[in-house]
């Protein structure tokens, strides 16, 4: 006769493909969280301290692994250039150097009998540089299953084509409309996409599968992935209509609720969205495991979850931190590895065979170094500043699928579309305002200058992804030359240009919508704008009453009086939470893309400069 547990675990394996659990959660009410472990963790989380390290008290028999996890990769297959090159002082990332450090850390695992799952928080794709952004991103899911991913939350930017682009992604398939470019088609992801709190409006069901289970020497764990509520507030509208967000809390423990129905109590929650350490004058610069001041939206998600989650692998804030936080009934150990595949956070964990839950769990961020060291504690750059790369640290796997890409690319990114006279940054100041959101703002101002007569240029903060660095040179360009692929990499998402009218009055509401409390906004977001239009904003001053002194050209704003506005069809779609722009009339469309109007600009004759960023005026 059958072991039960072993009967029990038989059927585990065939609910780990979800959609047979499916029929069954969806009737199942939302749940509060279960009551109080028996035991609680013996061991808190003190600021400084790293990495994170809980141990839940006595156990039995354990049974020891090890999750790799890294979040908000953004198609980063090249190492990051500029200000993003380094991680407290130490270059990295890069997708061969990823894919080495992976592989030592599991190796590093087996010698003590640890089994490695690899896993991620969202944010793969979407928001990426040329050598995958031309082709789809097909690049970075062929370089994820390279690498050894196999299970990973969907995050906003997974959207960013919509809904459908998202499920080619998971199943494969050539793109509708500019089919397999690279000749060889495309099979989708190995890994798992987890999608638990995307619904489909129609069916009630998730998109993709909310929860995955593997074993670890037979014992179940169980993973829940899921977006933030708020990603229909930071993706274009148009790619998710058939699809709402559901609560963080409520979907995690719904699903969490279901795992343990059928015996997995060792619980992970994959989940985009984050937090941050804060500086401090005891720690000006936080470790990349500490957990230092620690603040964001992840701190009351995990203090609703279940108490079966005792791992939370984090994302979207783009910080680094191991951190312990407390949950419905005991503590979490919560992660990020950052962005770009600079980190990894490698978690050691031990699940107690007699209750299934997890006994004990240790977190720590490790860098993926990228540079040759001088001997000095430093590291050796080339003549232009730029860091040296260490051949000894390439994975030749993944640097032959990446090198296919680059090759492929290279005759578009390496072209020269124009020259800056110097380094122009999007680093805001304390009015909001950087020298890179001028730019920008410029550059669509003069792109529907003459076509839509437009008077005025608006950018969300958010679509500029890059600083401009006059000395990188990837493709063997001249100081302050920008090739086309640096300014995909500042503008990757290529959204339309569209040109439409707004009242005065209107104006003034979507410059109200930057602040939080005013047209349903959650989130302060500064808008960048064009040369010519000018306004202070007071943070002392009611929501709805913040914006005043509205000129263009000097001339003060007539409520009453029409403007032509131009934007990214993003933010005219009411993305950001700038519902306010859906209420223009007259709407038109440039032809290309945002970035097209970008290098029509910076190669319109004379180099450009960074803007000047003194066009908003922070007055309180």
């Amino acid at each position: 006769m059958d072991h039960p547990r072993r009967r029990g675990w038989a059927v585990l394996r065939h609910l780990a493909a979800p959609a047979l659990a499916l029929a069954v959660v969806a009737t199942l009410p939302t749940t509060k969280p279960d009551a109080a472990p028996a035991t609680t963790p013996v061991a808190q989380y003190l600021p400084g301290m790293a990495p994170a390290s809980v141990s839940y008290g006595p156990s039995g028999k354990t049974v020891k692994g090890q999750f790799l996890s890294y979040n908000d990769f953004h198609g980063a297959i090249d190492p990051p250039a500029g200000s993003g090159a380094v991680v407290n002082g130490t270059p990295a990332g890069g997708v061969e150097y990823l894919a080495t450090y992976l592989r030592k850390l599991r190796a590093d695992a087996a010698a003590e009998g640890r089994k490695t799952l690899t896993v991620g928080a969202g944010d793969l794709i979407g928001a990426t540089p040329l050598v995958s952004a031309a082709f789809h991103d097909e690049p970075t899911i062929e370089l994820m299953n390279e690498v050894g991913l196999q299970v990973s939350s969907v995050g906003n930017h997974e959207f960013d084509e919509g809904v459908d682009e998202l499920i080619r992604m998971q199943r494969g398939g050539c793109h509708p409309k500019d089919g397999c470019q690279d000749g060889d088609g495309f099979g989708g992801a190995d890994f798992t996409y987890l999608a638990a709190n995307t619904i489909n409006k129609k069916t009630g069901l998730p998109i993709l599968p909310p929860i995955d289970i593997k074993f670890i020497n037979g014992v179940p764990v169980g993973f829940v992935g899921l977006t933030l509520e708020g990603t229909a507030g930071i993706v274009n509208p148009a790619g998710i209509q058939n699809v709402r967000f559901a609560n963080e809390v409520e979907t995690a423990n719904k699903w969490g609720h279901l795992l343990k129905l059928f015996g997995v109590k060792a619980q992970v929650l994959l989940v985009h969205q984050g937090g941050q350490q804060n500086v401090s004058e005891q720690v000006p610069v936080p470790g990349v495991s500490d957990c230092n001041a620690f603040s964001g939206p992840i701190v009351p998600i995990v203090a609703g979850l279940n108490p079966e989650f005792r791992l939370v692998v984090s994302g979207h804030t783009h910080r680094f931190y191991t951190c312990t936080l407390p949950n419905s009934a005991g503590t979490s150990v919560v992660t990020s590895a950052g962005t770009n595949g600079q980190l990894i956070t490698d978690i050691d964990y031990a699940i107690d065979r007699r209750t299934g839950r997890f006994a004990d769990i240790t977190a720590k961020n490790v860098v993926v170094e990228n540079g040759v060291s001088d001997g000095k504690g430093g590291w050796l750059k080339d003549a232009a500043g730029v860091f040296l790369k260490n051949p000894a640290t390439v994975d030749p796997g993944a640097k032959k699928v990446a090198d296919k890409y680059r090759t492929a690319v290279a005759p578009i990114a390496n072209r020269v579309v124009g020259t800056i006279t110097g380094d122009i940054t999007r680093t805001a100041g304390a009015n909001g305002e950087s020298a890179l959101g001028d730019v920008i703002a410029d550059a669509q101002l003069a792109w529907t200058r003459t076509s839509a007569n437009a008077q005025i240029a608006l950018m969300n903060p958010g679509g500029i992804r890059a600083d401009f660095d006059a000395e990188a040179s990837a493709g063997g360009e001249a100081t302050g030359q920008v090739t086309y692929g640096e300014a995909s990499t500042v503008q990757p998402f290529n959204n339309l240009v569209v040109t439409q009218t707004l009242t005065g009055a209107q104006l003034k509401n979507v410059l109200e919508q930057q602040f939080v409390g005013f047209g349903g906004q959650t989130t302060q977001r500064i808008l960048q704008v064009s040369a010519g239009f000018t306004y202070s904003w007071d943070s002392t001053a009611p929501a709805g009453s913040k914006v005043s002194a509205l000129a263009l050209n000097g001339t003060p704003i007539d409520p009453a009086a029409n403007y032509q506005v131009t934007t990214n069809d993003f933010l005219a779609n009411g993305g950001d939470g700038f519902t306010n722009l859906t209420l223009g009339t007259g709407r038109t469309t440039a032809p290309g893309f945002d970035v097209d109007a970008l290098i029509g600009y910076l190669g319109a004759g004379t180099p450009i400069a960074p803007g000047p960023a003194d066009r908003i005026t922070k007055i309180g």
